[in-house]
């Protein structure tokens, strides 16, 4: 049962105080816990094209504004985001302050951890209606906000953290799969379903986006039609095969140049453009301006979150 946002509040104010004493600077920060970050902004962000990796994202402070192909999802402390695939997204903090700032945690998470959970926990319940897209928002529950409170908590004791982080990352799968995204979290785990094979094809596109892409080679590699390799890569991500490719290209020429210091052309040849025209007018299109200007208007805390 869900309760009240009223009888949330004591422990979500619980969860702002651990990340504030966590958090001194604004970025993602990794922690000793594998696969949990936490985040701090101090003001609100343009919108920031990124990766999302599978994962559990919870707010404690703040809201944010995702988007993700023509669908945009509105979140605050009182739901929780799912990434069940990797995604290309559109991210921005629309509520910061110095006084208030956007506190935020991410838990990652494998494929491999939710196939094991279900082994073991026999195949949940789950409602056979939802949302096909890999990226859901749902309202948060008090047995997750403890279950998230307690695994944040451990960095405070580090010397408790080998034993307990395990349990409890694994009783906050357990919660997740309880709620609206354990259907298609449990759908990608099933070996001979679409939506798995749809996963393997977005595995493929991320090991594989500077080459060239045929639709009917990847439609064949994960055992689909093209047709129905398209009509479901769509539903789960919001985005075509092709368009998918395209993000993951500029995002990753966007990293090269502010982590290794290429140039555009070098970049856009690295991430598999054969012409450096093109790349800049898709460059803009995606991040709003030419690389050149793009990365001069980047705040030390925007080229933190695109190094992380």
């Amino acid at each position: 049962m869900i309760r009240p946002a009223d009888d949330l509040r004591p422990r979500q104010e619980e969860l702002v105080a651990l990340l504030h004493r966590l958090t001194h600077e604004e970025g993602v920060r990794p922690t000793i816990i594998e696969g949990l970050f936490v985040v701090r902004c101090n003001q609100p962000t343009p919108p920031m094209p990124g990766i999302y990796q599978p994962s559990l994202c919870v707010i404690a402070q703040g809201r944010k504004e995702i988007r993700v192909g023509d669908a945009t999802f509105l979140y605050d402390s009182l739901h929780y985001l799912v990434a069940s695939v990797t995604l290309p997204v559109a991210g921005q903090v629309i509520e910061a302050s110095p006084e208030r700032p956007y506190l935020s945690m991410r838990l990652d998470f494998a494929p491999a951890q939710i196939s094991r959970l279900i082994a073991e926990a026999g195949p949940f319940a789950v409602d056979g209606e939802g949302s096909e897209c890999g990226l859901t928002i749902t309202r948060l529950d008090a047995a997750l906000l403890d279950a998230l409170i307690r695994l944040v908590g451990l960095l405070e004791t580090p010397r408790d953290t080998p034993f307990l982080a395990p349990m409890i990352q694994r009783e906050i799968l357990y919660r997740v799969m309880n709620g609206p995204q354990g259907r298609i979290l449990q759908a990608i785990a099933a070996a001979d379903s679409q939506d798995h094979r749809i996963a393997r094809a977005i595995e493929w596109l991320n090991e594989n986006f500077h080459r060239p892409l045929r639709i009917e080679e990847l439609a064949r590699t994960v055992n689909l039609s093209p047709s129905t390799l398209h009509h479901r890569f769509k539903a789960v991500t919001a985005l075509s095969p092709l368009q998918y490719q395209k993000q993951l290209r500029l995002q990753e020429a966007r990293r090269l140049m502010v982590t290794e210091g290429l140039e555009a052309a070098a970049a856009s040849y690295r991430v598999g453009y054969e012409s450096p025209s093109q790349f800049s007018r898709e460059y803009s299109r995606l991040f709003g301006a030419p690389p050149l200007r793009d990365l001069g208007r980047l705040r030390p805390s925007v080229r933190n979150i695109l190094t992380r």
